[in-house]
């Protein structure tokens, strides 16, 4: 086995390994909560995504990685931290907008990881990392994949469900005595 096919290899494994976690024990919790507050927790999994900023020092350490390349994966994960970040703050004020932020956030996460990955087979430095890029990749991107489809799995099948109940928002209005 090469270095190619064991991270792919690893990969494969902790989808299987974070989808049957979530079957067994996400899904079942998730439809305890309300619309937002499952959607808030899968979203959280996008705040660390900052982690692609490891890529200025597993490059200077002699990580094979094009600035090219780096900055594509920097930029498109730092920007969907961002995006994560103005998601979480809309879902806790229950925001307008929430349902569309959150989409947004699908499609930029599978644009970022649809165009990243197989640049980085092409470029053959799938094969050549190691350390905490071998970690990010083997065990975080597959999280976030599992977190994307419960995600979509939450907007689809409570797509009615109001945002509005519970919250922030709603504790206010009823201190009011709205």
């Amino acid at each position: 086995m090469n270095a190619t096919s064991a991270i792919l290899t690893a990969q494969a494994l902790s989808l299987i390994a974070f989808g049957m976690f979530a079957f067994w024990y996400v899904v079942p919790w998730l439809r305890a909560r309300t619309r937002a507050e499952a959607l808030t927790s899968l979203i959280w999994v996008h705040m660390f995504r900052n982690l692609a900023l490891q890529l200025y020092s597993a490059q200077q350490a002699g990580f094979a990685i094009s600035d090219g390349a780096r900055d594509h994966n920097v930029i498109g994960d730092v920007a969907g931290m961002l995006l994560a970040l103005v998601t979480l703050i809309s879902l806790r004020y229950r925001g307008r907008f929430s349902t569309v932020l959150v989409w947004l956030l699908i499609v930029e996460t599978f644009w970022d990881i649809g165009t990243g990955m197989p640049e980085a087979i092409a470029s053959h430095t799938l094969g050549q990392v190691s350390g905490v890029t071998w970690l990010i990749l083997a065990y975080y991107v597959p999280l976030m994949i599992i977190c994307l489809v419960l995600t979509i799995w939450q907007l689809m099948s409570r797509g009615r469900e109001p945002m509005d109940r519970g919250g922030p928002a709603a504790d206010l209005r009823v201190r009011a005595g709205a």
